[in-house]
């Protein structure tokens, strides 16, 4: 694939290494030649690199599966998923993880991505619903503020909230980036 044909999302090899594109951004300056600008996400070390390559440059597709899977439980060997095509079950280490770990729910459906036979990653749904279990309370007269207040839910992610977010309410986050989306529709 040429780099202009680049997407968020796709896994390619660079320096030998399979990396997911995390951003792109194609960019034409005055008169020189287009390229394109990448964040690109190790999916051995987790590390983030940003890199530039030409329009036309050609890339490799990394050669990496993806599989259904069912999150379980977390114990100390690492977080464990069970695949549904064939009911294997296979772990997967906090490291390999990263900040993935902070969105998984008992029984959330997830894709499991392997590179030659070795698991390296999970891909999450957009958006998960977490409940609030640490954070300040409101303060009277504070809704003319608009700035945020730190906030801590029950996976352990920490990130900030509106001033009128309280203790056991459920709000949305966004997975790529850990946000504060809106408040969750209580059924």
């Amino acid at each position: 694939m040429k780099a202009n044909e680049i997407r968020r999302g796709v896994v390619i090899m660079y320096n030998k290494v399979p990396h997911r594109v995390m951003e792109f951004r194609h960019h034409t300056p005055g008169n020189l030649r287009a390229m394109v600008q990448t964040k690109l996400r190790n999916l051995l070390s987790g590390n983030q690199t940003e890199v530039r390559f030409s329009s036309t440059e050609e890339l490799e597709e990394a050669n990496v599966n993806t599989a259904s899977a069912t999150y379980l439980y977390a114990d100390t060997d690492g977080h464990h998923f069970m695949f549904k095509e064939n009911f294997e079950e296979v772990t997967l280490s906090e490291e390999l993880l990263g900040d993935g770990k902070f969105y998984l729910q008992d029984q959330m459906e997830v894709e499991i991505t392997s590179f030659d036979g070795n698991p390296i990653g999970v891909n999450l749904p957009q958006t998960v619903v977490l409940t609030i279990a640490e954070t300040e309370p409101e303060m009277r007269g504070s809704t003319a503020s608009n700035s945020p207040k730190p906030a801590k839910t029950d996976t352990g992610l920490t990130l900030n909230v509106p001033t009128f977010i309280k203790v056991g309410e459920k709000i949305i986050v966004n997975t790529e980036e850990g946000k504060y989306l809106s408040r969750a529709e209580v059924k």
